[in-house]
């Protein structure tokens, strides 16, 4: 080859090769399963040059063969994708990106037994607490201060208490009531003494400390007592009255 046809070889592989480095203007489309795909950034990463998707997820970027770009999202996994000559020759090129779904690999609870109502100030230190039960009977016989005064002969009071007392319902609060309270009681017996101190220090034959149990919280000197969380008063009044009941079982059996 001589020396002209050499110099017009180097021409027309330099013009092919600039002609290849020209930027061209790449129309792209994200999807992905949600419906607003705007923010999404698209930066080449070799002319580091950046675009956003609108709110379809359209963008237009310039962009050759070789080049990679990356999109980038809080709400989607990271993306790389090298370019080639086939995207440029797609009237729209489709990227696919994945949602990031924020999964907990584990949840803790915590109970702070210190943290409650009156704590945070949102019942007063001092004021009583009631139990439900306690709640539903004062309901149903208490006052009502805003009663018609054309409603009754006094027109003080409402008639739902009068009306709770003849049906009945009035009483049968009551008892659940009473009910409430020797099922709490139970609970604190629970609590401050195990089987083994019925049976041991007590001497109450194990299938009996139940029935024991009953018998005592029917005592109301000895709820007085146990409501005050005496242990020591408590455990003395439980043995007086662990000595009666055996008493009784002593005759039930005879």
């Amino acid at each position: 080859m001589n020396k002209l046809g050499c110099i017009f070889f180097v021409l027309f592989a330099t013009a092919g090769l600039a002609q290849e480095s020209v930027s061209t203007e790449l129309n792209g489309k994200v999807n992905a399963d949600m419906s607003n795909l705007e923010g999404i950034y698209v930066i080449n990463l070799k002319t580091e040059k950046a675009v956003i998707t609108d709110q379809q997820g359209y963008f237009f970027i310039k962009a050759i063969v070789g080049d990679t770009l990356m999109f980038s999202s809080i709400q989607y996994k990271g993306l790389k994708i090298a370019l080639t000559k086939d995207d440029f020759n797609k009237r729209l090129f489709f990227v696919k990106m994945v949602p990031v779904m924020n999964q907990l690999n584990e949840v803790v609870i915590k109970r702070y037994n210190n943290i409650n109502s009156r704590s945070l100030g949102i019942i007063p230190e001092n004021q009583r607490s009631y139990t439900e039960a306690e709640r539903k009977l004062a309901t149903a016989t208490g006052l009502n201060p805003s009663a018609s005064l054309s409603g009754m002969a006094g027109g003080s009071i409402s008639a739902d208490p009068l009306l709770n007392f003849l049906s009945g319902r009035t009483a049968m609060l009551k008892k659940e009531l009473e009910v409430e309270k020797k099922e709490a009681y139970l609970v604190m017996l629970d609590e401050m003494f195990d089987l083994d101190q019925y049976v041991g220090k007590f001497q109450i034959p194990l299938l009996y400390v139940k029935g024991f149990q009953y018998y005592a919280v029917d005592n109301d000197k000895f709820t007085k007592i146990l409501d005050q969380k005496n242990k020591t008063t408590i455990e003395f009044l439980l043995g007086e009255l662990a000595s009666k009941y055996k008493e009784i079982i002593a005759c039930e059996n005879e």
